[in-house]
């Protein structure tokens, strides 16, 4: 059963990652330009506004953050206080266009997506963060790039263009190269659409339903493992997290809902907490 851990009603909850030398998982709330921090150990929750969207917040081996913004991407201090230090920025030439999901690989590297904000057009592409803030583009043709997540073997990345309600595969070679992409799950309807992603230990791929209310757990073969319901429609990512990597977070919106659907859904937004009966894996931290 879900247990709600943050009600705050994001308008667009995000991008939840497990901290672990902290104990804690941070999200951003991309369209409410909020950073949040649960700490389970006594329930804490606390926040930092930010001036401009917060697509993803994921942290450095040298110790801080590394965030995107809607057209940027810079290093991120949160002690005394927020502060966002540019480095690049992406797609000056698609205004139109913001950053979107965003995970770390093995390698230290920032995986990230990007999207056409009015949702409509396949403008966005899938580029990798090299340690030196370099970034290469790896393939174009999206119209919601979302969810990153990686087999524990590092051989396999997933990916996901939600507007086409399909989750591709790439291969990964040993030297480092990408193979072209492959189709691997589609979504029905019934589904929703297949937003942000993460791997469990054993290699399974946790998905959250945009619209569909839930998380679903895929084999590495592309088999539906389980569901687990949630009580808002609008589910958008999740991470494993808690002392011994056995919970499930998952982040949810309130976006776009029709006042009615809000007093069905009053928990929209929120943060929740499940018990997927099975382990994840540590987050990686980024090599720059």
């Amino acid at each position: 059963m879900a247990q709600l851990r943050d009600p705050a009603g994001a308008l667009l909850g995000e991008g939840p990652v497990w901290h672990v030398a902290e104990q804690a998982v941070y999200w951003v709330d991309i369209k409410g330009r909020r950073l949040n921090r649960y700490k389970p150990e006594d329930g804490a929750v606390q926040r930092w506004s930010f001036h401009d969207n917060l697509a993803w917040v994921l942290p450095r081996r040298a110790g801080g953050w590394v965030a995107g913004t809607r057209h940027e991407i810079g290093e991120l201090s949160l002690d005394p206080e927020l502060v966002f230090t540019p480095r690049l920025r992406v797609e000056p030439d698609k205004p139109g266009n913001r950053l979107n999901d965003a995970k770390i690989d093995a390698d230290g590297t920032i995986w990230f997506g990007t999207m056409d904000d009015n949702e409509a057009a396949p403008s966005g592409a899938f580029y990798r963060i090299l340690p030196d803030f370099s970034v290469l583009r790896i393939d174009t043709g999206f119209t919601i790039a979302n969810g990153p997540a990686f087999a524990p073997d590092g051989r396999t990345i997933y990916h996901t263009d939600s507007a086409a309600r399909t989750i591709y595969r790439y291969p990964r070679h040993h030297d480092g190269t990408v193979g072209p992409r492959m189709p691997f799950i589609r979504f029905t309807d019934a589904d929703g659409f297949p937003d942000g992603m993460t791997v469990d230990a054993k290699g399974g791929l946790w998905v959250a339903h945009w619209g569909g209310g839930r998380v679903s757990r895929f084999t590495p073969e592309g088999v539906l493992d389980r569901t687990l319901a949630l009580p808002v429609s609008q589910v958008t990512s999740c991470c494993f997290g808690g002392a011994n990597l056995d919970r499930l977070f998952v982040t949810t919106a309130a976006i776009g809902l029709s006042s009615e659907r809000q007093k069905g859904e009053p928990l929209a937004g929120g943060l929740f907490e499940l018990a997927p009966d099975i382990e994840g894996l540590p987050a990686p931290l980024f090599a720059g």
